[in-house]
């Protein structure tokens, strides 16, 4: 009992651990399994990770990464750090623009004829944007976030969209953002999951988000 209480305390204890509020952001390449397992090893891993470091350089700041899912970059959003006046889609929309111009890059270079190289076209970048409580800790010194909202997040990756680039966002997420969905041209998305139930959603196409 003693040994459990130790812990409880040393991560109630732990600078930045606790229950917080904010955004839970993945954005994540489609049509990833099918390059990888349709392309060269080597320069297939090589262009994937140029690709999510590219996202994750226009994610962070203000966005903090919290990992790398293989084809997907985690990063969350604490309400402290993402106020209401920081323009969320923007930045979204900033990555996006940062993966297609190396996408275009990558796909120009005419040096290596692999299958890698040749089929950099397949990809595509998809984003979900979730905002609700998450709790910080840590195991054995590696930072982690966990609740029902992280997994709601995760879940979202999976659904009825039809379209490879765009971003989703639930509306808890649209309301802390104070956005009208019929004046940002969203269109209604209901999604469905096991223990969640029906969760209403809202699709953009990334290409026609603002930059910042």
């Amino acid at each position: 009992m003693s040994g459990e209480t130790d812990v409880r305390t040393a991560i109630d204890h732990d600078e930045g651990r606790g229950a917080q509020d904010g955004f839970l952001v993945l954005a994540d390449i489609s049509g990833f399994t099918a390059f990888t397992t349709a392309t060269e090893l080597e320069h297939g891993a090589e262009i994937t990770g140029a690709l999510l470091a590219e996202v994750m350089s226009a994610l962070s700041p203000p966005l903090e990464i919290q990992e790398l899912e293989g084809d997907a970059v985690f990063a969350i959003g604490p309400d402290r750090v993402v106020t209401r006046g920081v323009p969320l889609l923007g930045l979204l929309r900033r990555a996006g623009l940062a993966f297609r111009v190396l996408q275009e890059k990558l796909q120009a270079d005419d040096s290596c004829s692999c299958g890698a190289c040749s089929n950099v076209h397949m990809l595509d970048l998809k984003i979900v944007v979730h905002h609700g409580s998450f709790m910080r800790h840590s195991v054995r010194g590696l930072p982690r976030v966990a609740g029902p909202d992280v997994i709601l997040a995760h879940k979202l990756l999976k659904n009825e969209i039809d379209g490879e680039a765009y971003i989703l966002l639930t509306r808890a997420a649209l309301e802390r953002l104070e956005l009208d969905p019929t004046a940002e041209g969203a269109q209604p998305v209901t999604e469905s999951y096991d223990h969640f139930g029906e969760v209403a959603c809202f699709a953009l196409e990334l290409d026609s988000v603002a930059a910042v």
